[in-house]
């Protein structure tokens, strides 16, 4: 194995989640709707005051569980080290809501420009580390699996299915448990939307986007990880 190459891999692994984690900030405080990948962790976390990167581990976690029941014998126990990597994820997140302390751009439109922005950091965020061909993240690692089962769809089409069906369950836990989609008022003066229509966008949209985007991001990142940059299959 060469050191220098598998550093650089985790490396990439790692810059990908922050830039992940950057994402999953500018939708909560657009206040348009969490991203599909915290949309579920969002709800737990205002039905049970525990915290948000808490919130993200428990439910990774369960996104594990999937990945067995579905692959079975074919889960590998290597993956079990996706909790590793949702843990460091999870203290991302914690630690890029405290670095933007509820940043938001003024008005509608800004709100709007803020959730493209976090379509686009999440969208390169997951291209980086799958880039790597390291250890998938829980979410995708589960899109991965239905995709090795379906076989007749590509990651990018199981994945808009995935993100869409997570919201649909994050929408009926906060009507069930909070009665509404929305908690108290953020400090832009707008209600702060858990499950709103910049989820729904985003959880259309991270698929969509990832295809433009992982031909510019996965050429350099495989060059200087494999030295091979003509290996970038499209998942």
């Amino acid at each position: 194995m060469d050191v220098k190459k598998f550093c650089f891999r985790v490396l990439f692994y790692v810059l990908g989640l922050f830039v992940m984690a950057i994402g999953v900030t500018f939708a909560a405080n657009s206040n348009l709707g969490m991203s599909p990948v915290n949309s579920i962790p969002a709800v737990l976390s205002a039905i049970t005051n525990i915290e948000m990167g808490n919130c993200v581990i428990i439910i990774f976690s369960l996104f594990i569980v999937a990945q067995i029941v579905i692959l079975r014998r074919e889960f590998r126990l290597i993956n079990l080290t996706q909790l590793i990597f949702s843990t460091i994820f999870g203290f991302f997140v914690d630690f890029t809501d405290a670095l933007f302390q509820g940043f938001c751009l003024p008005t509608i439109a800004g709100r709007a420009v803020m959730m493209l922005f976090s379509l686009v950091f999440i969208a390169i965020g997951v291209s980086a580390y799958v880039a790597t061909d390291l250890i998938n993240m829980p979410m995708e690692g589960m899109t991965l699996a239905i995709t090795q089962k379906v076989k007749t769809k590509t990651f990018r089409q199981v994945k808009v299915v995935v993100d869409t069906t997570t919201v649909l369950i994050a929408l009926v836990l906060s009507l069930i448990f909070m009665g509404t989609i929305q908690t108290n008022l953020g400090i832009t003066g707008y209600p702060t939307s858990l499950v709103f229509v910049g989820t729904i966008v985003s959880a259309v949209g991270v698929g969509t986007v990832m295809g433009p985007v992982q031909k510019v991001v996965l050429p350099p990142i495989r060059k200087i990880c494999f030295g091979d940059a003509a290996k970038t299959t499209s998942k």
